[in-house]
């Protein structure tokens, strides 16, 4: 299509801008704030708005303000033009880790945290200084949105779910394991299944559903399991372990890290369990973002060291692949 100029001379480019942050914030005070203008200038902003489109845009509504259906259409297409202009006004290749001054909000388990973020923090305080790290508990069923009002640059964890405008990268597979204290079980690996579902289980839910893969796997083939603790927190399941008769399933990377630390012990899970993919999540619009660029390169690169430090050989590898992809398959939520 070709480009009318002196139609689109006339669309002042600072409106997009304020479509934007409204559509983010859904308020005017806060759209105002993050743009830098005041609250009567932001209102008329949106009256201009309003004309252009000929649509109301945002109407007030008991929880604040809501978009319109034509708001809602508008949302991704400014999103993405955006961050278009961005990207052609910036130039990529004066791109500097050492100098750049930016903060990047990722929300993750803190099972990922464990293992990646001491890595991430090093590397960050020795590269890139001026980089600082907001870190925020995963919401699995929040994830989309946020990623979509640019409240978060960087999911990390398992996804099922997204649009094509989330895109999605492996970071490593890992398996199922059982993490036990031999001293308060009396029990040496590798766990029976018959000792397996007669001791309690600590199941980590991030959803709070005292219900996961372990427990499907069991009712296929007619067994059930006695669950004595569901926490959020995979970070709490070693301590749990360590003072009580009971075993928890988790991811093995983690298990081994929390097993050598604790003096606790590893087994092979004895039910069938799928193997996990823990991945990148981010928005489309910052796929040409040089910065959120280096930071996924990064992380892919701390991810594979793991794997090369990691002495247990229980593990299963870590397997970057090298295309980015949408979501589309099916999976399961990251529950044992």
């Amino acid at each position: 299509m070709n480009i009318d100029h002196i139609d689109l001379s006339r669309v002042d480019l600072n409106l997009l801008v304020a479509l934007d942050a409204l559509l983010a914030e859904r308020s005017v005070t806060r759209a105002a704030a993050r743009v830098g203008l005041g609250q009567s200038a932001m209102s008329s902003t949106l009256g201009r708005l309003r004309a252009l489109f000929d649509d109301e845009l945002l109407t007030r509504a008991p929880e604040g303000m809501r978009p319109t259906p034509r708001a809602m259409a508008l949302a991704e297409p400014v999103r993405t033009a955006l961050r278009q202009i961005q990207a052609l006004v910036r130039r990529e290749d004066s791109f500097d880790p050492a100098t750049v001054e930016r903060v990047f909000t990722i929300s993750l388990p803190d099972s990922v945290e464990v293992l990646l973020g001491p890595r991430l923090l090093a590397y960050l305080r020795a590269e890139a200084p001026g980089v600082r790290l907001l870190l925020r508990t995963i919401d699995r069923g929040r994830i989309l949105a946020e990623l979509d009002a640019d409240q978060v640059d960087l999911g990390i964890g398992l996804f099922t779910e997204g649009q094509a405008h989330h895109k999605m990268r492996l970071l490593h597979r890992d398996r199922y394991v059982c993490l036990f204290n031999p001293a308060r079980v009396g029990l040496a690996a590798p766990i029976s299944l018959a000792d397996y579902v007669r001791f309690p289980h600590i199941l980590t839910s991030l959803r709070g559903t005292a219900h996961g893969v372990v427990d499907d796997a069991l009712a296929k083939i007619g067994l059930g399991r006695t669950i004595a603790v569901t926490t959020p927190s995979f970070v709490a399941v070693p301590f749990l372990v360590r003072d009580a008769p009971v075993i928890a399933t988790m991811h093995a990377r983690v298990a081994n890290f929390f097993a050598g630390t604790l003096g606790l012990s590893v087994s092979p899970a004895p039910v069938a369990l799928d193997d996990v993919a823990i991945s990148m999540l981010w928005h489309a619009s910052y796929d040409a973002d040089p910065a959120h660029a280096w930071l996924r390169r990064t992380l892919l690169r701390l991810a594979s060291e793991v794997e090369s430090a990691d002495q247990s050989g229980q593990n299963s590898a870590i397997n970057p692949v090298p295309t980015t992809t949408t979501i589309s398959e099916s999976g399961r939520p990251s529950r044992a």
